[in-house]
């Protein structure tokens, strides 16, 4: 359904994106996940025909954004970072205001309107003045400004943003219910959002695609062989020197004090399971450490998020 090809977005000398290449499946949901100013918007405004880019192209249901931009629109539903809503209407309004707009035919207008409406939790505040909204409503108000047309791809810009646990839950479920007939992106910065919500991620940073899969593919392919928290009272100096000295340490890492006083390190022995937690266990009674925490750390999605998009990875490609 999305086929992206090499986009690049550059602003005379800086990149916004580069080179940026991924394909979404029809009935797919895909998670598009970066720290802030990774190119996660701009990626998204390009797909949707609001931004050109300075190279390469995509294709949306076959349809090139470049030469056939109108058709590309009328494919998908968008939500944007800024929900674009105006607030001297009522909600009922406006989105008939946008039905009208998609052109959609008075005799589907009823059963469009209704489904939007239902599926987003509006009927209580239709005939309220978006002015008067609370920033959840305005969201859900925008979220079914993209449903109302019933397109087959959706793209969605943060579509949790301002919503309290429970909605962020309800419009979980909904776009889960979407994409069981629908091709669904979404960004977001919750990542058990995204784990629970997405059939894959596409990982972006410094705007470029640092990572491609499911989660449990990502965790297997970036995650730590295995990881023990260690919470223990000793000379901090001691223990990094016998980390060091020890061929059984692949890695360490000093994570700082407890309130009570506790130095706390994040450990990778060589070996995993309980053969590594063995090891670092005789570490500590050799050294006469006194530990009162020895636990297996399970790599999770942020763990490897972090490993992908970490100050230190690659700058900004820049033009000579």
């Amino acid at each position: 359904m999305i086929e992206v090809k090499g986009l690049t977005k550059r602003y005379r000398s800086l990149y916004a994106i580069d080179d940026v290449s991924f394909n979404v499946d029809k009935g797919e949901i895909i998670g598009f996940l970066g720290p802030n100013g990774a190119g996660k918007t701009t990626t998204m405004k390009i797909l949707t025909c609001y931004l050109p880019p300075t190279s390469g192209t995509a294709l949306i249901d076959g349809h090139d954004i470049m030469k056939e931009s109108l058709e590309v629109r009328r494919l998908i539903g968008y939500l944007p970072e800024s929900t674009p809503l105006y607030p001297e209407m009522s909600a009922i309004s406006y989105l008939k205001f946008i039905a009208a707009a998609r052109g959609i035919p008075k005799d589907e207008l009823k059963k469009r309107l209704d489904f939007a409406i239902e599926a987003t939790g509006l009927r209580k505040v239709l005939y309220k003045e978006v002015s008067e909204l609370s920033k959840g409503y305005r969201q859900r108000l925008c979220l079914a400004q993209a449903l109302v047309h019933d397109p087959p791809i959706l793209i969605l810009d943060e579509p949790t943003t301002g919503l309290d646990p429970l909605q962020r839950i309800e419009i979980r479920e909904l776009i889960r219910e979407i994409g069981k007939t629908k091709t669904v992106i979404l960004s977001t910065h919750i990542l058990p959002e995204a784990e629970a919500t997405c059939d894959r991620l596409v990982i972006i940073n410094l705007g470029r695609i640092v990572g491609d899969g499911t989660p449990d593919h990502l965790i297997r392919k970036y995650g730590k062989k295995a990881c023990f928290r260690m919470l223990m009272k000793a000379d901090r100096q001691m223990v990094e020197s016998a980390f060091e000295h020890e061929s059984g340490v692949k890695e360490y890492r000093f994570e700082g004090k407890s309130e009570d006083g506790y130095h706390i390190f994040e450990v990778t022995p060589e070996l995993s399971g309980r053969e590594g937690g063995e090891l670092l266990f005789r570490l500590a009674r050799e050294n006469g450490w006194t530990l009162a925490e020895l636990s297996y750390k399970k790599t999770t999605l942020e763990d490897v998020f972090r490993i992908l998009t970490e100050p230190e990875a690659e700058e900004r490609k820049e033009v000579a």
